[in-house]
């Protein structure tokens, strides 16, 4: 099945989202529908936890093709991203030459063979039926060369190996990067992509999208927990708690068979939302029976 069966609108792709259990509301849709359809990178902003990276995985399950995550970090450069070479299997290959008296061409040492794929080259080496869904993670913490690099893979869907040669994308990927806005990106980047930031969700919307996570919650639970997690919100926090936040806090009360979020309930479950001691001692100055319940 082609893409535009199976994504002929942003509504049909954001009911075929919920059916992988992610609720993507109409802005959000239509801003995947046309990195999938264009196709186009997607430059996802939001606070931690909103479910930036859970769409990208999403996206992934409902097209039935890999999801391929290039989590970005301090420090990262083009080789941790793109390609390596084996270093100990050439060196191998050199000794086994050399116990056999055998001669051994350098070039022969950077042939295929040895090329240790990462995400990028992985991504744009795949073969289908669908393109790879490659998510670059967090962009905003690698630094700006690594954004120049990005943005010369992205416009051209093709990467060169100077021992190789250019390998050029079979079909693009489609891509999309997160961010946290740590800092801000370059405009050069931001100008290749698409763009949509995903803000926290209203009450209703925060308990849907808990309730479809973890099914097997009480609406009643799900309900307390997602006012609880907008109440803590509105705390000083160091940490703010998001959807992804709330998930986890419903899955921990589920396990330890908290049915009601009350003040024991919260004591025993504080933990799995607020993740600072300093957080929660602030939580704790209100009052467990305000996060319970207001």
């Amino acid at each position: 099945m082609s893409l535009a069966e199976l994504v002929p609108s942003p509504e049909a792709l954001a009911d075929r989202l919920e059916s992988c259990g992610y609720l993507a509301d109409e802005g959000l849709a239509t801003a995947l529908f046309c990195a999938v359809r264009l196709p186009q990178p997607l430059l996802l902003e939001g606070e931690a936890g909103v479910g930036k990276t859970q769409a990208a995985k999403s996206l992934a399950q409902m097209l039935d093709t890999p999801l391929i995550r290039l989590q970005c970090f301090e420090g990262i450069d083009a080789s941790e991203a793109l390609y390596e070479w084996n270093y100990p299997r050439q060196l191998l290959s050199i000794r086994m030459a050399e116990t056999q008296g055998a001669s051994l061409d350098e070039a022969s040492l950077f042939e295929r063979d040895y090329l240790i794929e990462r995400p990028l080259l992985q991504a744009i080496e795949h073969d289908g039926p669908n393109p790879a869904v490659l998510l670059i993670d967090e962009v905003d913490r690698a630094d700006e060369e690594f954004e120049a690099f990005l943005f010369e893979m992205l416009a051209e869907s093709a990467v060169t190996v100077p021992e190789i040669g250019t390998i050029e994308a079979r079909q693009p990927p489609i891509v999309i990067l997160t961010s946290n806005r740590t800092r801000d990106l370059h405009d050069a980047l931001k100008r290749r992509c698409l763009y949509h930031w995903i803000d926290y969700p209203d009450l209703e919307q925060a308990t849907a999208i808990v309730r479809a996570r973890v099914p097997q919650a009480s609406i009643e639970l799900t309900q307390q927990v997602a006012g609880a997690v907008e109440r803590l919100r509105g705390l000083d926090v160091q940490k703010p708690p998001g959807v992804a936040e709330a998930i986890d806090w419903v899955h921990a009360a589920s396990l330890l068979g908290v049915v009601e979020l009350d003040e024991d309930g919260v004591e025993r479950t504080l933990s799995s939302v607020l993740k600072y001691r300093e957080d929660q001692d602030l939580a704790r100055a209100e009052g467990l029976s305000w996060v319970a319940s207001g």
